[in-house]
């Protein structure tokens, strides 16, 4: 069953978001992420963030979670507020 990990932050400006889109077409993913998706969403009036990266396994996930929290805030969207795990019951995409 996939997982995912749901990152929310605060303090995240719009400047910062413009940033980041810049960063993240040039980059590949960290290496050993091994994320399947990530997506990224705004809420430039709150300032908040939510970041949501999709795992295939248990072991995936594990990596990645071990990955992500060695990560410098500066590389982060804005101050790091929670961070959740949940398991893919349904999707669909059209």
């Amino acid at each position: 069953m996939a997982l995912v990990r749901v990152v929310s932050f605060n303090g995240v400006s719009k400047d910062r978001v413009a940033e980041m889109q810049r960063e993240m077409q040039d980059e590949e993913q960290p290496e050993g992420l091994n994320a399947t998706e990530i997506i990224v969403l705004h809420d430039p009036d709150g300032e908040r963030s939510l970041v949501i990266l999709f795992f295939d396994n248990e072991d995936d996930y594990r990596n990645g979670d071990a990955i992500l929290d060695a990560m410098s805030p500066e590389d982060t969207p804005g101050r790091r507020s929670g961070v959740d795990k949940y398991h893919v019951v349904h999707r669909m995409t059209t």
